[in-house]
């Protein structure tokens, strides 16, 4: 087979992978707190030798990799809605371990743990589940995730920072289980937690559609090329091995 149609083939290949990262995307649109996936492609040159000893590029299937681009944040006025400016995130105890999430709308329960909206514990810089008084007053919290109940502090909101580019696995939507173990923040003054607020997605819908058209007609393109070469190939074949 001819080489172009092995770089094709790559090219088609990581395509896929872009349209499938797109349509997630598209899909967690109005999902709070839900950071888009990009994905960074290389070229790759082969090694296999050839008559004229020429450079074969082909595209590699890519790293997917999380936009650190924030959301917009909207006022809820919620006392249990939290927001974070900057790079951390909130940790959340799942079934899996600890999971990391930009998705601020906590509830309290019944025994006075908070947790998230899917009913997991929020947890404090130390990774312990917050623990509240349900018969207390409303929680106040600081931009330093602080907080304070019945004019005493109660706990502190844990806020928490990973390489990204180490690896990660979607969980829940908005959360993402890191390979590398998450870090506490620390007397980060561009790191703050806002009370009353949720960050929307950051996924640009009219950039997502864009670049949806784009692979689509990319994809369109490889396919037709590949069509070609494969009938010039038929027909050398034809002509060399003497057929009509």
């Amino acid at each position: 087979m001819q080489s172009g149609l092995y770089v094709s083939l790559s090219s088609q290949m990581a395509l896929e992978r872009r349209l499938t990262t797109i349509a997630d995307n598209m899909a967690n649109l109005n999902t709070v707190g839900f950071r888009s996936t990009e994905v960074k492609f290389d070229e790759v040159l082969s090694k296999t030798q050839n008559d004229i000893n020429a450079k074969i590029a082909f595209v590699n299937q890519g790293n997917d990799y999380l936009s650190t681009k924030n959301g917009e944040l909207a006022n809820t006025g919620n006392t249990l809605d939290f927001a974070i400016k900057g790079d951390a995130w909130f940790a959340i105890d799942t079934p899996i371990g600890q999971v990391l999430t930009r998705d601020g709308r906590f509830t309290m329960k019944e025994t006075g743990e908070l947790v998230s909206v899917r009913g997991y514990p929020i947890l404090d810089a130390g990774g312990a589940p917050i623990q509240l008084n349900r018969a207390g007053g409303p929680p106040t919290v600081g931009a330093d995730g602080k907080v304070i109940q019945d004019d005493r502090q109660v706990a502190t909101i844990g806020l928490f920072t990973a390489d990204i580019t180490k690896g990660f696995v979607r969980y829940d939507n908005s959360g993402v289980s890191m390979v590398d173990q998450p870090q506490p923040v620390v007397d980060n003054p561009e790191v703050s937690v806002m009370q009353g607020y949720v960050e929307n997605s950051n996924v640009n819908g009219i950039g997502e559609m864009t670049q949806l058209i784009q692979v689509n007609r990319a994809f369109e393109s490889i396919s037709s090329l590949m069509r070609d070469s494969e009938s010039s190939l038929s027909n050398a074949i034809k002509v060399l091995g003497g057929s009509s």
